[in-house]
């Protein structure tokens, strides 16, 4: 399935970026490009990250 319209990124894509040690955004962006244009797909990226990953671990916490 297409997470990333704007680049024809897929799941499985992405999930062999987060696999090979991608854990941000920025991280599948630089891997796949998906998530570079118009960051729609961001939500779903990070869905998949912490679905191979876990919850991120900065989650939550506030910058001071």
């Amino acid at each position: 399935m297409y997470v990333c319209i704007c680049h024809a990124v897929t799941d499985d894509e992405i999930e062999t970026a987060v696999d090979a040690g991608a854990t941000t955004v920025h991280d599948v962006s630089s891997a796949t490009a998906a998530g570079g244009t118009c960051a729609t797909c961001h939500d779903g990226i990070e869905e998949i990250i912490e679905q191979r990953c876990g919850p991120c671990p900065l989650a939550g916490m506030r910058v001071a």
